[in-house]
């Protein structure tokens, strides 16, 4: 039900552009357009989240002896704010759906078996082993993705989550994921990258609270 909306898109974008690499790429960017409120409200929130880091920090120091003193102030901070702890995975279990259908269109799609983009030679296969430009590409720009994405977690967690671009390329260099695939994750770290830069330049750290 994901998979046969998201090809019929890529049809009718192939047929405008003459060419099966650069429908990938509108179809990213459409759904990244579809997604842009979401992924704008997530980021937004997770940078505020990291902002208040400190105003926690100090809260957490204020009221150390009182724990259901300080779980309400914390709370209320939140609701100051306007932030929640939960809404900055949303936007990447939202998408979730849509990578897979993407996968599956790509894999059993008989319109992109042999298609061309400019060395690559087939969309629907693996990329070559031996010249893997786009694999790596798409693990570097979800790097930089997350070293721009504010984290809340512990140093020991936020070390974990850096692991994940060399997870990820891993699996997309040995797994037979489709260079179309590849294509559609790269283009859309890179508007990640770009959206984030401007959520981070546009939220500013609130004043430390002062001690009661």
């Amino acid at each position: 039900f994901i998979a046969k909306p998201l090809m019929t898109v890529l049809r009718i974008s192939n047929s405008a552009l003459g060419n099966w690499g650069l429908a990938i790429i509108l179809l990213t960017v459409l759904i990244k357009l579809v997604f842009y409120p979401l992924t704008q409200m997530g980021m937004r929130n997770m940078r505020k989240m990291q902002k208040l880091q400190p105003k926690m920090t100090q809260l957490k120091e204020i009221y150390k002896d009182d724990k259901n003193r300080m779980n309400q102030e914390v709370m209320a901070l939140y609701k100051e704010h306007k932030v929640n702890p939960m809404m900055g995975c949303l936007p990447m279990v939202v998408q979730i759906p849509v990578f897979f259908g993407l996968y599956n269109s790509l894999l059993v799609s008989i319109e992109l078996r042999h298609a061309p983009f400019f060395w690559i030679s087939d969309l629907s296969a693996r990329e070559p082993q031996f010249f893997p430009i786009l694999t790596l590409l798409m693990g570097a720009s979800m790097f930089i993705q997350q070293k721009m994405t504010p984290s809340t977690a512990d140093p020991a967690q936020a070390k974990m989550m850096m692991f994940m671009p060399v997870m990820f390329t891993g699996m997309f260099l040995y797994w037979p994921v489709p260079v179309g695939l590849v294509i559609y994750w790269l283009m859309n770290n890179i508007l990640s990258v770009i959206q984030q830069y401007f959520v981070n330049r546009s939220v500013t750290p609130p004043k430390l609270a002062e001690e009661n």
